[in-house]
């Protein structure tokens, strides 16, 4: 895209962290927002701070695990601003623990919001930014979906290797067939934001493992976060920068992504297992 000026974004996720700085850096760039979230004041926030960078900009509270909440933030953004011309499906959480203890609802709700919300996202969504002459589609997965085998992680590193497929499948689709909408893959390491803490969105009935290497590792991965981790301003203006390009892949954290695929293709190369990962590597 090279026209962001009064153009609409909308961006799921958006009440803090990486979501909230990609809605307050595509208002630096003119474009109206659309801020979606499943926390209600926090989103209210958010698109306040949005609106005080003179943007123009709506809230509706999302929960993207469900395919009519997804199309109800279609219809208000197109009944609102006529048109969208770049998602960012950007929504995510994070639960674990060993294997066997991970209960089938927290699997559900990881691959729900993570996986299944992107899908509903771009299956609502493509046919309206098809429409534009110029569109585009932003993916948040992360460098976990390069490097399996975080301890406590895996629906995690699942969801987000599964967001690698289907985008890496729809952009060689939508190149082939000569479409106007392009997609991105945001991939970032430790970025300074909360998700180490997304257990508190938990649903009713889902309770975290407690168990105490996974506490451990999940205050590693806080600490790294704070320590080294990017700003999510950073990560935004980084991706902003793809949308124009219409670069594939945005990677923050270039050397942790390229190690991860190369430590993959080594384990194809010999068959020796590799070591776990920890937290934030």
């Amino acid at each position: 895209m090279k026209q962001l000026r009064n153009r609409v974004a909308v961006v799921t996720g958006a009440a803090s962290g990486i979501g909230l700085a990609l809605a307050r850096r595509f208002a630096a760039e003119g474009m109206h927002i659309v801020l979606a979230d499943v926390e209600t004041e926090a989103l209210a926030h958010a698109t306040d701070l949005v609106r005080s960078d003179g943007a123009r900009a709506i809230a509706v509270r999302t929960d993207v695990r469900e395919l009519e909440s997804v199309q109800d933030l279609a219809a208000r953004s197109v009944d609102e601003f006529g048109a969208v011309h770049v998602l960012c499906n950007n929504a995510g959480v994070e639960t674990g623990g060993s294997f066997l203890r991970i209960p089938a609802a927290a699997w559900q709700w990881v691959m729900d919001v993570n996986f299944y919300g992107v899908l509903h996202g771009c299956r609502v969504f493509l046919p309206i930014l098809s429409e534009q002459p110029e569109a585009h589609i932003v993916n948040t997965a992360s460098v976990a979906a390069f490097t399996s085998g975080t301890a406590t992680m895996t629906p995690y590193c699942v969801s987000k290797a599964a967001i690698l497929s289907l985008s890496e499948s729809l952009a060689i689709e939508l190149h082939n067939d000569g479409s106007s909408v392009g997609v991105s893959l945001l991939a970032p390491g430790p970025v300074k934001t909360r998700m180490p803490d997304a257990e508190r969105n938990l649903p009713p009935g889902v309770t975290p493992a407690g168990e105490p290497h996974r506490t451990a590792l999940m205050e590693a991965l806080r600490a790294k976060a704070l320590d080294v981790g990017l700003d999510p301003d950073e990560v935004a203006s980084m991706t902003v920068d793809a949308v124009r390009n219409n670069d594939f892949y945005v990677l923050p954290h270039r050397d942790s992504a390229l190690a991860g695929v190369r430590r993959r293709l080594q384990w194809m190369e010999t068959g020796e297992l590799p070591k776990p990962r920890t937290a934030g590597t």
